[in-house]
């Protein structure tokens, strides 16, 4: 993909929001409001899983959003980062519980078999299956070429053996889709992806991880002994699994930009609720010029991310995939995560001594943000998806 093709994907008019993204937005904000932000500080300092929040989102039918109509969606990327932001503007957490559904979801809508489909989607787009999506491991994090669990063919299947880190929403999932190698170990070989279920003989889920961020879905370290996986649970055709891990992680990486969007946001609305309200030497923070400059430059950048990743949102609903979706996914989850971050780290010293303390709201956002610039594939590696398609792969 030229430079002339990555500006194209993204001059389109496409991402302006229609009636159904309009109307999405409005219903998912009112139940933001009125149900989930009251929980969010408490999922935070608990770090419990919300199983509330779930059962909230389960019953709006929220799980659906972006997919196919069979599955009671709306088949719009666009209308699933609307939500993802609204929810986001006030509870982190509860915009993750629809993220870690969609992931594993996306894999399986871009690379299983009928039979997988007809046994899996349905089910995730009701809320009545979980799942999880594990490719990363100790030695070789972002690297998904660089994995070492393996996967030995065997009568009627596989035996998978090796370990995994930081697998989100795994204590609860039904199943989690993981990422393995075939072969003996010390050989090439070719990365899959099997869908490995709950209970069984020889996969175990860690402790989970005391998190900075991002505390009320948990992630753990996965162990799997000769964990035995039928054939009929291979993502795809053999050797194809690492193609599905980069169109579900390029197709999800628009709505982890939305997630970046409405965190920078709802940081913002907490930011002049404060300033506005605040008097220092008789008059309100919020008439302070470097005050209204801090507030201004907060909100372009945000406006800056919203338009970048609608339009990366709306360019996968126009069907771009693959090595043309890359950059342009990638764009848009490194420049709104960042932006995420920019905006808490000033909300917070609008904030002053506030800020810093545990108690005050604004303390979650900041911790939120650091986490965004660092899952799915950290800012660092978007960029280089970024600078391969404008020079090429670089040697590495």
């Amino acid at each position: 993909m030229n430079p002339r093709q990555v500006a194209g994907a993204l001059s389109t008019p496409a991402f302006a929001l229609g009636e159904e993204q309009r109307q999405i937005q409005q219903m998912v904000r009112r139940l933001a409001r009125e149900r989930v932000a009251a929980r969010a500080d408490a999922i935070d300092r608990t770090a419990e899983y919300p199983q509330d929040m779930f059962e909230l989102l389960r019953d709006a039918g929220l799980f659906a959003i972006p997919f196919p109509h069979e599955f009671g969606g709306t088949g719009s990327m666009l209308s699933a980062a609307v939500a993802i932001e609204e929810l986001g503007r006030v509870c982190y957490n509860t915009a993750y519980l629809l993220v870690v559904q969609w992931v594993p979801f996306g894999a399986i809508l871009a690379a299983g078999t009928d039979e997988q489909k007809r046994r899996l989607l349905g089910p995730l787009a009701a809320g009545d299956l979980r799942g999880a999506f594990s490719t990363t491991e100790p030695h070789s994090g972002s690297d998904v070429a660089g994995i070492r669990t393996r996967a030995r063919r065997c009568e009627g299947g596989y035996r998978i053996s090796g370990s995994k880190i930081w697998c989100t929403n795994s204590p609860v999932a039904d199943f989690v889709l993981v990422a393995a190698k075939t072969g003996e170990a010390g050989t090439a070989g070719a990365i899959n992806l099997y869908i490995v279920e709950r209970g069984s003989k020889g996969f175990t889920v860690g402790r989970k991880e005391d998190k900075m961020g991002a505390r009320g879905v948990p992630s753990c370290p996965l162990f799997l002994d000769d964990v035995f996986v039928p054939e009929a649970n291979r993502i795809g055709d053999d050797g194809h699994g690492f193609k599905a891990v980069m169109e579900a992680f390029n197709k999800s990486r628009p709505l982890i930009g939305a997630r970046g969007v409405g965190l920078a946001q709802g940081a913002i609305d907490l930011s002049i609720e404060f300033v506005k309200s605040r008097v220092t030497w008789g008059r309100a923070v919020s008439e302070y010029q470097g005050i209204r400059w801090m507030l201004a430059d907060m909100a372009t950048q945000t406006e800056a991310a919203r338009q970048l990743v609608y339009s990366a949102a709306a360019a996968v609903d126009a069907g771009l995939a693959g090595t043309a979706l890359a950059p342009v996914a990638a764009m848009a989850k490194c420049f709104a995560t960042d932006t995420a971050m920019r905006v808490a780290t000033d909300a917070v010293q609008l904030f002053g001594a506030a800020g810093i303390s545990a108690d005050v709201p604004i303390n979650r956002y900041f911790r939120d943000a650091k986490v965004l610039q660092i899952i799915e594939g950290t800012n660092q590696i978007q960029r280089n998806i970024i600078g391969d398609s404008l020079l090429g792969k670089a040697q590495r």
